[in-house]
């Protein structure tokens, strides 16, 4: 995405800022202006995946996610449009609260920041919903349009659509409500916690079914986990029992403990930047949803670097469903053959006979930034697209892993064509066969590509 031959090189990014060196790092707070090669890219990989394993070997893992924390806000930063979802701010939210959990105490003041964290992303959701432009979610019309239209659908999705309207109504005004208010449950007692933890889990269990959004469902499932507390896991402890013991394993882990004295100054200082981070999602989520000017410009001081720097993060998921379905198709012409060929890609819609496939917990981050590219098609085309169709003609082996059959060989022409997707009904289904029927709405001009 971003190396040499990417779609957005990061490279002629970091050459062109200029200013001094701290502005630039608060500008662009990435660890990647230390260096742009595609050596250093691939080597943040491979970090991130030590990291990772040392997190679950129990290995210094608040030191691990400290680290993991900042290597992954360099890559949101330097991947821009392609890490540009809420759910990779919520990743990175998720790590900086995980290094305020210990190994081997009690931190009832870290479960409530997690569950907090989970409270704003449930219910910030639901008050979108309720804003939207739309009305849908309150006259129950948005889940009839939702797994149609959904950026990657998976095949249950198509059957899911064709239940009675009634039920899309249901689904759509119990979305409301849960969201916007059970979230108060995940605040309320035990009882209630369970109650948030049984519904919360049923909604997302339907998301991963249904269509595929990356690891974000995933995430937000591990969330629930600080709904439980230890008296919901012991009951859970005969399953312990399947699963290898790993406390003598943990025992030779090293273990960082500070002195009295210090540990009293460390356990303030996280309270202390707890409660700023209260305050600063509290002050993003109240700029965002009151819509008010004048206050988004009092509060713009401490909203812009905790921005910059994904730390306190705003949640409006789905705020209102697109009800058309716009998909962008890549065709080519060979060099002895003037007949456009399709490019299909893996996740995106494409064949209509072929089932939408599921990516969870990949997140092709391409195929799902076509469908936004769809909806607005006739206003601009992005700077990916175009340097997509460039490297088409001119390096299609930098692009094969996007496509089901790559090109072997560069094209005499490329052109988008543009189609509107609608998912067949059960007769339709059953006597083609296809799961998706489709209509042209025309192509732009061909890139004619250089011998």
């Amino acid at each position: 995405m971003i190396g040499s031959r990417g779609l957005l090189p990061l490279a002629p990014v970091v050459e062109s800022l200029q200013g001094r060196e701290t502005e630039i790092w608060l500008r662009f707070p990435t660890l990647f202006l230390l260096g742009v090669s595609d050596a250093a890219l691939n080597a943040g990989i491979v970090l991130g995946c030590v990291l990772a394993v040392a997190t679950l070997l129990g290995f210094l893992p608040r030191l691990a996610l400290a680290i993991s924390a900042v290597l992954y806000l360099s890559y949101a930063v330097a991947c821009r449009e392609f890490t540009s979802f809420q759910w990779d701010n919520l990743l990175i939210e998720c790590l900086v609260l995980a290094v305020f959990l210990p190994r081997y105490r009690p931190a009832p003041f870290a479960h409530l920041l997690s569950r907090l964290l989970l409270f704003k992303l449930y219910f910030e959701s639901g008050v979108a919903k309720a804003q939207s432009q739309l009305g849908d979610w309150f006259d129950g019309s948005a889940m009839s349009y939702y797994y149609e239209t959904a950026p990657l659908p998976a095949w249950p999705g198509w059957y899911v659509h064709q239940f009675p309207e009634l039920w899309h109504q249901i689904e759509s005004w119990g979305a409301l409500g849960l969201e916007g208010l059970g979230a108060f449950l995940i605040l309320g007692p035990r009882r209630a916690r369970l109650v948030a933890l049984v519904g919360f889990t049923g909604f997302q269990l339907i998301n991963l079914a249904t269509a595929s959004y990356g690891f974000f469902v995933l995430l937000t499932l591990a969330l629930h986990v600080f709904l439980l507390d230890d008296r919901d896991l012991d009951t859970l402890s005969r399953f312990r029992r399947k699963f290898p013991d790993l406390k003598g394993w943990y025992a030779w882990m090293p273990s960082v403990s500070l002195p009295g004295e210090w540990q009293r100054v460390a356990t303030g200082m996280a309270v202390a930047c707890g409660l700023l981070w209260v305050v600063a999602s509290f002050a993003t989520g109240l700029s965002y949803f009151a819509r008010s000017e004048g206050l988004g410009n009092a509060l713009q001081p401490i909203i812009s670097p905790i921005r910059t720097f994904r730390v306190a993060n705003t949640y409006h998921l789905f705020t209102q469903i697109t009800r058309d379905r716009f998909e962008p198709e890549f065709q080519f012409q060979t060099q002895d053959d003037e007949r456009w060929r399709p490019l299909d890609m893996h996740y995106k819609p494409g064949p209509v006979d072929r089932a939408p496939r599921w990516a969870t917990p990949h997140q092709p981050r391409v195929d799902f930034l076509l469908w936004f590219y769809g909806l607005s098609f006739r206003q601009q085309t992005p700077e990916y697209v175009s340097r997509l169709l460039d490297r088409l003609c001119h390096d299609p082996g930098a692009m094969k892993s996007l496509f089901v059959e790559p090109l072997s060989q560069p094209p005499r022409a490329i052109r988008i064509e543009f189609w509107r997707y609608h998912f067949t009904t059960v007769e339709e289904g059953r006597e083609t066969g296809a799961w998706w029927k489709r209509t042209s709405l025309g192509s732009f001009p061909a890139t004619i590509c250089a011998a």
